[in-house]
């Protein structure tokens, strides 16, 4: 696409971008920063001056190179005879797409989450204004959305003025997520998928449900239920549910095989309500991370505005990078806020009962939807800094988790084997007979729990002493299945 006079190029080309560090003039937004949004708003058509663009504050040729964490509000407002203001979500979640159609720059993530970069050898081109951005974007949206008749884009970068909208952005953002909530996914006839992010995350396929968020936290089930009407070529789209293969895990038939398709293969099944079992894949721009901590076999979840370093150690950006790109971890799993506040959250795997640490910002935001007999029991920053403390404080408080460790080492221990008598294996002359260790798994939560019985040569005094090694990760590489005849049995 050409616009007269455009500084940079504009394509699906430059979709997945990414400006490091050292290549970046200006950033906006981001972890660091707090006062950062963007906002669709639907007005009559009267009060929207078509192609009308403005900056509120500081423009990027203002700033100096190398400005970080810059606060921004992007303000997008539209008009059109067809449009609603139940598609204001949809709309909002393409700015993310059109802005990465920019040459050098770089949009990630939606909503109050948002981080922008813009590269120097695109400054150098000419790309100094957010009015060029504005044009890009009235365009992009009047193209690929024809029901908008008129659009205007407002920039602000003024701190105050930002801060200003903030708190109004998340009361709508709070309005539109809560349209949802009360309906489930056995009440209706298709989930909806999403590969918005495969340009950074090419096997990643978000399935929306009524009590699966997408992982961004920026479109539910009934925006995506729009998007796929407005926009039936886009990257929202119908999934039919098929048979209902397992309604504790999440699973179905029809999303499997829209799954498998959308990511070529990739990945063949999905389970919806599990962070273990076939785990929703992960793209970039999830707004929580939730990440075990084997040492008591519960969950951790962490938001992408906690600074700090989780119980573990780990900051958000590295266990991010555990799930992020269209994988399946086991254990490591994207989500959004509003999969928190959903009674499927989890629930393979113990729902809340299986949290037990969370920063407090996060915690305070979903706990109106943590059950009151928990809530107090999940630790924050503030109670534990790393796992043994975690272990003693979940002690103190008598969170469920206690009981599934008694549970698991009752079971354990139940199914421990008898010492087996040391097996002689053939010796060169003159050397000391060593016996071969018994050995036997048991699963565990974490793994396997490995029973070695090693018996010593009598010339060491003859004890046999057990090891016993905890969440054993056993991988195989080949198996081979070889049927012993009865002639190599007599041999035996």
């Amino acid at each position: 696409m050409s616009i007269e006079g455009f500084p940079v190029d504009i394509g699906v080309v430059y979709e997945g971008e990414r400006i490091r560090k050292h290549e970046m003039y200006a950033e906006w937004g981001g972890v660091k920063q707090k006062y950062k949004f963007e906002l669709v708003r639907v007005r009559p058509l009267e009060a929207v001056e078509d192609g009308k663009v403005q900056v509120i504050g500081p423009d990027i040729k203002d700033l100096p190179e190398g400005a970080k964490a810059q606060p921004l509000g992007i303000l997008v407002e539209v008009a059109g005879e067809q449009l609603k203001e139940e598609m204001e979500g949809v709309i909002e979640r393409r700015i993310h797409d059109f802005c990465n159609y920019i040459e050098g720059f770089m949009h990630l993530n939606q909503r109050y989450d948002i981080w922008l970069r813009l590269s120097k050898k695109s400054f150098k081109k000419g790309l100094n204004s957010f009015t060029w951005i504005g044009k890009a974007l009235c365009r992009l949206f009047k193209s690929e959305l024809p029901i908008i008749e008129k659009i205007q884009v407002t920039f602000i970068t003024d701190l105050e003025k930002v801060k200003e909208m903030f708190d109004e952005a998340l009361k709508i953002y709070e309005a539109r997520d809560a349209r949802v909530r009360g309906l489930k996914d056995e009440e209706v006839d298709a989930f909806y998928g999403c590969t918005l992010c495969q340009s950074f995350a090419p096997t990643h396929v978000c399935v929306i449900t009524p009590q699966r968020y997408s992982n961004c936290g920026a479109i539910s089930w009934l925006d995506a239920r729009i998007a796929a009407q407005i926009d039936p070529k886009g990257p929202l789209f119908k999934i039919e549910k098929g048979d209902c293969l397992d309604p504790v895990l999440g699973e179905w038939s029809g999303v499997n095989k829209t799954v498998k398709e959308k990511s070529l293969g990739e990945v063949e099944r999905v389970c919806l309500y599990s962070a273990f079992t076939y785990p929703h894949t992960s793209c970039g721009c999830f707004e929580c991370a939730a990440f075990y901590i084997p040492e008591v076999d519960g969950l951790g979840i962490v938001h992408r505005g906690f600074a700090g370093n989780t119980v573990i150690g780990l900051p958000f950006t590295t266990i991010a990078d555990s799930t992020a790109g269209g994988r399946q971890v086991p254990g490591f799993h994207g989500l959004s806020f509003e999969y928190m506040r959903s009674p499927k959250f989890l629930q393979a795997d113990g729902g809340w009962e299986r949290v037990v640490w969370m920063p407090s910002e996060a915690k305070e935001r979903v706990k109106g939807f943590v059950p009151d007999e928990i809530l107090d029991k999940i630790a924050t920053e503030k109670d534990v800094s790393n796992v043994e403390e975690l272990k003693k404080w979940l002690k103190e408080k008598g969170h469920p988790i206690v009981a599934r460790w008694k549970e698991e080492e009752a079971v354990e221990e139940e199914k421990l084997p008898e010492e087996a008598a040391p097996a002689a294996v053939p010796a060169a002359p003159g050397a000391p007979v060593v016996a071969v260790p018994q050995a036997a798994a048991v699963p565990t939560a974490g793994g396997y729990q490995l029973v070695l019985n090693l018996p010593m040569p009598a010339a060491a005094g003859g004890p046999t002493y057990k090891i016993i090694l905890k969440d054993v990760k056993i991988i195989a590489k080949k198996m081979i299945l070889k049927k012993i005849t009865e002639e190599e049995k007599k041999k035996k």
